[in-house]
């Protein structure tokens, strides 16, 4: 059987090279089933609009002495259209992952009515989307499918670690923040990675595949940047139990319905009582012994259902 080639268009700069999905599937050259991911292919059978909303960042000068200003430019008509390479509008496939935080709401929704123009599906964890879903997983851990599929638990070393940011831009964000200053402040054993993070964290660095800041550790602290709908579930989720961790989650209702019951732990809030619920869980690995198995079934649920390309393949197998 003849498979369909998937084309994407990402605005995510880190995503733009041509395997990127290609370590979500135990085959060469992004092959899932009957599809297969081919990101720069001319004359693809689908296309994939993945966070990308016909907008270029261009730098404009103001004047010969100012500084470069980046600024956000939608494409123009003439130019949207040789990117879409012919692929027929019901065919393209348009998914967006940010949460609808109260100060993005309006991007959001500016977003999905660009993406009716060229778009026959449009998809994002929030309930304004014409079609509200859960996000397809994706993970940033660099370890190859087969190796995630197959291994059995790695060595676990420390008890937990929290990877996050420095990123302060919203409340969601800020109050973040607060919460790791609370957690550093106290006497849990938690190891802190990340990119920005403020200069009071005593951090352990950064890190360019996860699996280092995770794998080692029974408890990962995962905290979603929104828990105020029943879609928002993101790859903070994935990434953790993927690296066999026991995920102590804060987000929203999502994660219940998608994964098996006991293969992670709720915190309750970004106060003191969540930070003397971490306390008393991570006080022993007796929580992630109980987990095991549970953990275990929802790493295969991660790497063959909710998986993005096997997403996109029942996706083009409804279309058939």
């Amino acid at each position: 059987m003849h498979k369909k080639v998937i084309g994407m268009l990402t605005g995510y700069t880190s995503a733009n090279q041509s395997d990127w999905l290609w370590q979500q599937t135990p085959n060469f050259f992004g092959i899932w089933n009957n599809i297969q991911m081919l990101a720069t292919a001319p004359n693809p059978d689908f296309l994939l609009l993945y966070n990308f909303a016909g907008i270029r960042k261009e730098f404009k000068k103001k004047n010969w002495f100012a500084k470069s200003e980046l600024q956000n430019v939608p494409y123009p008509e003439e130019e949207m259209q040789p990117l879409l390479r012919g692929v027929p509008k019901e065919r393209i496939i348009f998914l967006w992952r940010e949460p609808p935080l109260e100060e993005v709401i309006s991007t959001n929704l500016a977003c999905y009515q660009w993406a009716k123009n060229y778009c026959g599906y449009i998809s994002a964890p929030d309930h304004a989307a014409p079609n509200p879903d859960y996000m397809p997983a994706i993970w940033y851990h660099s370890n190859s499918f087969r190796d995630l599929n197959e291994m059995g638990v790695p060595e676990k070393l420390r008890i937990c670690s929290w990877i996050t940011s420095g990123i302060n831009r919203t409340t969601n964000h800020r109050q973040r923040l607060e919460f790791l200053r609370l957690v550093q402040s106290s006497q849990i054993d938690c190891d802190f990675y990340g990119r920005d993070l403020p200069s009071w964290v005593k951090t352990s660095g950064k890190l360019d595949n996860k699996w280092y800041g995770m794998a080692p550790y029974y408890y990962n602290l995962a905290i979603e940047n929104y828990a105020d709908n029943s879609w928002y579930v993101s790859e903070k989720l994935w990434d953790s139990l993927l690296a066999w961790c026991l995920p102590i989650y804060y987000g929203g209702p999502a994660a219940d319905k998608l994964l098996p019951p006991g293969s992670f732990l709720r915190l309750p809030s970004l106060d003191e009582k969540g930070l003397k619920y971490i306390q008393e869980v991570t006080a022993t690995p007796d929580a992630w012994y109980a987990a095991k198995d549970a953990i275990a079934e929802a790493r295969q649920i991660i790497l063959h259902k909710l998986n993005l390309l096997e997403w996109i393949n029942n996706f083009v197998k409804n279309c058939s």
